[in-house]
């Protein structure tokens, strides 16, 4: 299957399962009386026993110029800084397990249309979904956050190598700093951002595996990486829907800064035009997850079905990946 194919057919499986949009919009608007009753509410009564005029704060530095004496506020309301922080860390574990359910649940559901195209969308599917793929998904999601730490980890002292050579450069020769100080912040970026999409790319992948094919967190991972190698292509569309999806939200984020310009119309309108941006961003990022789960399903699964016993083998291949991605392949 091409690239062309792929993204038909991805927008096709969303355009069937439309009502994930409005179960994404449920679960920020949960999130957030989520966030008022266990942050907002304790925060605003912390603030009025602090004697902080809400009024007067237009700007996060002002909260510190306010609080003079931190150490005195803590130990005189130790306990309201302890409901405060219990209640952030309590909003941040909810938030984390009811995205990772309801990621789970849609996830489920895409893989489910493209293995049988029959059934309409219902939240008795959703919630099944859901709850199939909670705990895998939770432990897949644990193992990609600690890779992402670790790649973090490792570029940190990658980059602190650099500034201490660089510094060590300038005392000698400046213009040879600027010049080597320039080169390797470059191949650091280039570096960060290759194994960043790499890293996404993978997880795409292998939340597909872990969706279609049911396998456990750590074998998932290793299946993604292992079809990642073996079809470079799948790279290179997650790359260009990457892209996509970015440009998409920067012309959103555009399109709606004028908004900020007018004083009080301009805060009515916002909302609104906040909501359907936001419906269509989730629009969109449903699609880009239905084309990779489209894609690995159409090369992996439909490909090993329809030739049993018979290893996949790549086509030769072009003269860029891009020309290979767009070429019509059969399945």
């Amino acid at each position: 299957m091409g690239y062309i194919d792929a993204i038909k057919e991805g927008f096709r499986v969303v355009h069937r399962n439309w009502q994930l949009v409005l179960v994404q919009l449920g679960m920020v608007i949960l999130s957030g009386i989520a966030f008022f009753v266990l942050v907002g509410i304790p925060l605003a009564v912390a603030f009025i026993i602090f004697g902080i005029d809400l009024t007067e704060i237009t700007n996060i530095k002002d909260i510190f110029k306010l609080l003079k004496e931190p150490s005195e506020i803590i130990s005189k309301y130790f306990g309201l800084v302890l409901i405060v922080i219990a209640g952030l860390l309590m909003y941040i574990l909810i938030a984390t397990i009811f995205t990772i359910y309801v990621f789970g649940g849609s996830i489920g559901v895409i893989g489910r249309a493209l293995r049988d195209k029959t059934p309409k969308f219902t939240m008795n599917i959703f919630f099944s979904e859901a709850k199939r793929l909670f705990l895998p998904m939770l432990g897949f999601t644990a193992v990609i956050g600690i890779i992402l730490i670790a790649t973090a980890f490792v570029l940190g002292i990658f980059g602190g190598g650099v500034t201490a050579l660089v510094s060590f450069v300038k005392s000698q020769d400046s213009t040879l700093a600027l010049f080597l100080g320039t080169f390797f912040s470059l191949i650091l970026v280039i570096i960060a951002l290759s194994l960043l999409l790499g890293i996404l790319s993978i997880t795409m992948y292998g939340a597909a595996a872990l969706s279609i094919k049911g396998i456990g967190p750590v074998k998932s991972l290793k299946e993604a990486i292992n079809y990642v190698v073996r079809h470079p292509r799948a790279f290179w569309l997650y790359t260009l829907l990457f892209g996509g999806y970015i440009l998409i939200s920067f012309l959103l984020i555009l399109l709606g800064y004028p908004f900020k310009l007018v004083p009080v119309i301009g805060i009515v309108l916002s909302f609104p035009y906040q909501l359907i941006s936001y419906a269509f961003q989730t629009y969109i990022g449903l699609a880009v997850i239905a084309i990779i789960f489209t894609y690995y399903y159409s090369t992996e699964i439909l490909r090993s079905t329809e030739i049993p016993g018979e290893s996949i083998v790549e086509s030769p291949k072009p003269q860029s990946p891009f020309e290979e991605g767009f070429m019509i392949h059969d399945s």
